[in-house]
């Protein structure tokens, strides 16, 4: 049976994505752009926005500028563009991601700090510099990871800024309730990007054996909660996780 799409109407708003060409953000720019939003894209490289860029409809308000989230000059300089051309920053998802192999006994400093500095200091980067801009009743979305809760063989860097953020998450989430704006995060398992594919090819069996649903999540998965998570049918929910691994990781 294949899965029902729910309808969001987003008209006027707008959404800033960071890593905007990853597979998971991608995703999540082509549904907010089909429910009406304006989208200010971000990422490290222009070829993966121009790619996406031409996916999405001629109808779409969209303006893709290149940022390095690890960089706080760089994604202040964003968020104040957004704000020119579009006005208010209703949505912030925060989808940079770094995932690089190495075990801690032989990791150099620069690899734990270059994983620490895009997938923990970018999303607060980002949430900083957004939130000036952003009105009463927005929301953050923070992609997370699974890896965040349960740790990731060979992948101590993003795993342990994946688990930073989720803490961030919840104590943003206390912050900016003053402000009726609501602060979730989401962590994806095993779900068919570019990332996973090459883990898949060691493990693959192993995992989609163990997973209860037994198979690859979908980008568009993933997007559909984010959007939720922006949607006023999320008006009561701040500070939690959702998972979205088809039952790999079971947690409550």
């Amino acid at each position: 049976m294949s899965a029902r799409t729910v309808s969001y109407d987003f008209t006027g708003r707008t959404l800033f994505l960071t890593g905007a060409g990853g597979g998971i953000p991608a995703a999540i720019a082509k549904l907010f752009a089909d429910s009406g939003a304006n989208l200010f894209l971000t990422d490290l490289r222009s070829d993966s926005l121009a790619a996406l860029a031409d996916t999405l409809n001629d109808k779409t308000s969209f303006e893709t500028h290149p940022v390095n989230v690890s960089n706080p000059k760089e994604v202040t300089a964003a968020a104040k563009a957004c704000k020119e051309r579009f006005g208010e920053i209703d949505y912030v998802v925060t989808g940079a991601g770094l995932y690089e192999d190495g075990t801690v006994d032989d990791m150099p400093d620069e690899v734990w700090r270059r994983g620490i500095a895009v997938n923990l200091d970018g999303v607060f980067h980002t949430v900083r510099a957004a939130l000036p801009h952003m009105p009463n009743g927005g929301a953050i979305v923070n992609i997370a990871s699974m890896a965040g809760h349960r740790g990731s063989f060979g992948h101590a860097p993003y795993s342990a800024a994946k688990g930073a953020v989720l803490s961030l998450n919840r104590s943003l989430a206390q912050e900016v309730a003053c402000r009726n704006i609501r602060c979730n995060a989401i962590s994806p398992g095993l779900i068919d990007t570019p990332m996973v594919r090459g883990l898949m090819q060691e493990l693959g069996g192993e995992m989609l054996n163990m997973t209860p649903l037994g198979r690859l999540g979908t980008p568009k998965e993933v997007a559909e909660v984010a959007a939720f998570l922006c949607s006023d049918g999320a008006a009561f929910l701040t500070a939690e996780t959702i998972h979205v691994n088809g039952g790999l990781y079971i947690a409550s």
